[in-house]
């Protein structure tokens, strides 16, 4: 296997995490009370309860680097992620940036902040 890295990040509840990131094609590879992992592809990330977490204030956060952001986020408007400035869940659609890089972001029901971003 590749050196890789996969966030770790909070879940208020991981029965509704688990829901909410199925809906958007990832699947349970591992589970139990303290741990989750959701595989997409090749797009891993890690789950761990924190029913303390304040969606309008954390900093979670990682970024998905994806070959293709339009079908990405064409999955997360089909599965109902709404495009809205406030709120969470939410999507904001592609765009290029200052960096020069396209990047989507979704913000899952916990706050997390997920940068999607256009692989080059």
């Amino acid at each position: 296997m590749a050196d890789h890295a996969t966030p770790n990040l909070p879940s208020r509840d991981l029965d509704a995490t688990e829901a909410f990131y199925a809906a958007l094609g990832f699947t349970a590879t591992y589970r139990d009370p303290g741990w989750m992992i959701l595989a997409r592809g090749g797009l891993v990330l890690e789950f761990f309860p924190d029913p303390g977490v304040d969606p309008a204030t954390t900093s979670a956060g990682c970024c998905l680097r994806v070959d293709d952001l339009d079908a990405l986020y064409d999955v997360c408007v089909r599965a109902g992620v709404p495009e809205r400035r406030t709120g969470w869940p939410r999507l904001h659609p592609p765009a290029v940036e200052e960096s020069g890089m396209r990047i989507a972001h979704l913000v899952d029901p916990d706050g997390t902040l997920l940068h999607l971003v256009q692989n080059p």
